[in-house]
């Protein structure tokens, strides 16, 4: 007897950039693809066996604006009962289609590791910026003003600050090493209080309060969860240095925005780079676009040129692992 062909959920779009290259990882005829675009026709139910759910159908989502790339998408993995693998390009899996698939026994493998660089280089670029004033100098310049930044207005030298570092994920530990080099003490949280290199020390996530008196920096990269939802907050800012400096590149909803924005606006906080919101896209009316020292990026730390080809290799190494009854890469529900 024939064995039928393993079926693949995808995007017209990640057929036609990967289709190839996805069967050749395939012996002949032991793969069939399914495209989400002509699966989401009808309403009977899709016999899809794994998916890959790849950056343009979720890239222009929120978790406040589903756009219909994504809705369709969703919809044909709802109807797929056998459905066993989804492979996100994320590095989180909080959307709440990712808990419901798990609770039907399929496993849900991230992107974790493919942005790490990019989102560790964007945080580097804000560190060094926000430090060395150039949101003021940027601001001076569209005034044609020259206001040098010397004697009591002279930034601080990087070199001997103190930085939280809260998630130390692939992101994490990207940007604790880099502000090493700066010279920079760095304090790393997470769930558990192990050694993480390369940070001078590290603690759990209940242990925060504990050492944001040193933090001239905290820097969120964690996911969001029931321990991390809410972490920075007004008492948070409160117990850090005076001129304190604020990044969040992890979920919108890890920060109070509220909490934040006071802490701008009464001068506790000196600045921050915020890619991330509790709501997206961010209210024009929001406060913080105008702030002086706030650098506002639309959710895009991690995008680059080469960010769906790393996501495209981690899905193909899972595929050889899947298909050898191996133990998936990223797997949600295995991560330490």
């Amino acid at each position: 007897m024939t064995t039928p062909p393993i079926k693949l959920l995808l995007s017209d779009f990640a057929f036609r950039t990967w289709g190839p290259r996805i069967a050749s990882a395939v012996p002949s005829g032991g793969l069939a693809f399914v495209t989400a675009e002509a699966a989401v026709a009808g309403d009977g139910p899709r016999d899809i066996d794994f998916a890959f759910m790849t950056r343009e159908v979720t890239g222009r989502s929120s978790k406040n604006n589903q756009t219909p790339e994504l809705r369709d998408f969703e919809i044909v993995l709802r109807r797929s009962p056998r459905l066993r693998w989804l492979q996100i390009h994320p590095a989180g899996a909080e959307r709440p289609i990712y808990r419901e698939l798990r609770d039907r026994g399929v496993k849900v493998t991230t992107g974790s590791g493919a942005t790490a660089v990019t989102v560790s280089h964007s945080v580097l670029a804000a560190v060094i910026s926000l430090t060395r004033r150039f949101p003021r100098h940027a601001d001076a310049q569209q005034r044609h003003a020259w206001e040098p930044q010397i004697g009591d207005r002279a930034p601080r030298d990087l070199k001997g600050q103190c930085a939280v570092v809260v998630g130390l994920g692939p992101i994490g530990r990207n940007i604790a090493a880099l502000l090493k080099v700066l010279g920079m003490k760095v304090i790393g949280v997470r769930r558990s209080p192990e050694p993480v290199e390369p940070c001078d020390r590290t603690i759990a996530y209940d242990r925060l309060g504990d050492v944001l008196p040193e933090a001239d920096w905290l820097i969120l990269c964690c996911p969001a969860s029931p321990m991390t939802v809410g972490i920075a907050n007004a008492a948070a800012f409160a117990a850090m240095p005076a001129g304190a400096y604020f990044v969040n590149v992890a979920r919108g909803e890890v920060a109070v925005e509220r909490d934040v924005i006071a802490a701008l606006a009464s001068g506790k906080l000196a600045g921050a780079y915020l890619d991330v919101f509790e709501r997206e896209p961010l209210d024009p009316a929001s406060p913080l676009w105008d702030m002086p020292d706030v650098l506002v990026s639309p959710h895009t730390a991690g995008h680059s040129l080469g960010q769906n080809e790393a996501i495209f290799e981690i899905f193909l190494d899972n595929l050889a692992r899947w298909r050898a009854g191996q133990k998936l890469r990223n797997d949600v529900d295995n991560l330490g």
